[in-house]
């Protein structure tokens, strides 16, 4: 008897988690833990960091962690997540060394004026050097954002 094996497609998987989301890049040289608490104190928001969806990555013989702090908007479908994007040394997104921090935005559909305002009120925070917003066809390592 022969036995199939069932592969998992990475590519329709992330497609399929990154349909109708935006990622936003941010360069802000500071600990993820002060970010989260200027977004929340001066812009805002109600980051949590939610260690049930920590990203483990298996690099070098080691595991390294990347931190992500959610942020479901009441009364509405919309979550940010907020990842850091190196732990130790090593990048989430080795393509993108010079980003801190990835801002994905998912589950409900976000107007670009509504997005302009968010980028510009990011860029206005202490320590906040770059926000731009990435498209998913540059992300070579899609499937690491995946929880």
């Amino acid at each position: 008897m022969a036995t199939s094996k069932l592969k998992i497609d990475n590519e329709a998987l992330a497609e399929e988690f990154f349909e109708g989301t935006h990622l936003l890049g941010i360069v802000a040289p500071i600990k993820d833990y002060q970010f989260s608490w200027q977004l929340n104190q001066i812009l805002g928001f109600k980051f949590r960091l939610n260690t049930d969806i920590e990203i483990q990555l298996a690099k070098k013989q080691r595991t390294y962690f990347f931190s992500i702090y959610e942020y479901p908007v009441p009364a509405s479908s919309l979550k940010h997540y907020l990842y850091n994007n190196q732990f130790d040394g090593e990048y989430l997104l080795p393509e993108f060394k010079h980003l801190d921090f990835l801002w994905l935005l998912c589950g409900d559909e976000v107007g670009e004026e509504e997005l302009k305002n968010l980028v510009q009120s990011i860029k206005s925070l202490p320590g906040v050097q770059l926000v731009t917003e990435m498209t998913n066809e540059k992300i070579k390592n899609k499937q690491h954002l995946i929880f």
